[in-house]
């Protein structure tokens, strides 16, 4: 591994660091779901306390005024050429698993579900896609050299406000998918099983959410954040809204006992990107 590599991942998840007390704060209807359930990565203990959930990353900013660090990647990624492009060739290839379509208001992309070595993931995304659970919803959560969050809030009178989700699933992490550039995963608390509706796309690789193991020493966790699928068409999408400006907004999150209560969440588009439709477009 080059020098200063481990270093500029630790740096970037310090970048979405907050206090754990707002991830505690966030448990209700008898789910953890800091700003839902989702939240993505879990930090380890030695690096960074998450804040959304346990070290993970959860969307809502503690009521404090706490804030991430401002800890910029000194050499960011170049914009992808087509061969860095995942989706270039894979929209070529026969579908291997249920193709979803995703129509945003910042234009369409496609994925592909992995039933084979994520079924319990792939099930669950597909239920919610099938009850239009998505349709409505937006990226809350978007950091540029990282990955974009969504699936857990919907706008109401044009403030984002977190729903109700079905009961969480059974982490499938540990299934040799690796949250490379382009790829889905469910988005957590720091409780490994806890996973409901939200996901998030990785806009770079992340190794740093990967199983920690032998091979892979710069994962956070033993568990990790379960791949389910890739993007296969309009990855050209996912780096617009990538690129959009965000910052802190007030957010309806969920309180204990289910009570929606006014938050500030970082890290928030502030021009929203907005998840029109959701719907499977092919099977294999």
């Amino acid at each position: 591994m080059p020098p200063g590599t481990l270093e500029a991942s630790r740096m970037k998840l310090r970048t979405i660091a907050f206090p754990l007390v707002v991830a505690l704060a966030l448990v209700g209807c008898g789910q953890k779901e800091n700003a839902d359930s989702g939240v993505v990565p879990v930090v380890p203990p030695d690096s960074v306390a998450s804040d959304q959930g346990s070290d993970a990353v959860d969307p809502v900013a503690s009521s404090n005024g706490a804030e991430k660090e401002a800890a910029a990647d000194p050499d960011p990624a170049p914009d992808p050429t087509p061969a860095e492009n995942p989706a270039a060739s894979a929209s070529e290839e026969k579908p291997s698993g249920p193709r979803i379509t995703f129509e945003t208001s910042e234009g369409s992309f496609v994925l592909e579900l992995d039933p084979v070595n994520a079924p319990i993931s792939t099930k669950n995304f597909l239920g919610y896609v099938n009850d239009g659970f998505y349709d409505g919803t937006i990226f809350h959560r978007v950091i540029d050299d990282f990955m974009i969050q969504g699936g857990g809030f919907e706008l109401i009178d044009g403030k984002g406000s977190q729903k109700v989700t079905k009961a969480p699933i059974v982490n499938e992490a540990m299934n040799g998918l690796k949250n490379d550039r382009g790829t889905i995963s469910m988005a957590r608390t720091s409780d490994p099983d806890s996973a409901t509706s939200q996901f998030f796309i990785n806009v770079v690789d992340n190794p740093g959410l990967d199983p920690k193991t032998e091979a892979n020493p710069t994962g956070f966790s033993p568990d990790g954040y379960a791949v389910f699928g890739r993007v296969v068409e309009g990855m050209e999408v996912i780096d617009t809204i990538r690129k959009t400006e965000t910052g802190i907004k007030r957010m309806m999150a969920r309180a204990p006992g289910g009570d929606l209560r006014e938050s500030p969440m970082t890290d928030v588009p502030l021009r929203n990107a907005v998840i029109k439709k959701a719907s499977v477009s092919s099977s294999p």
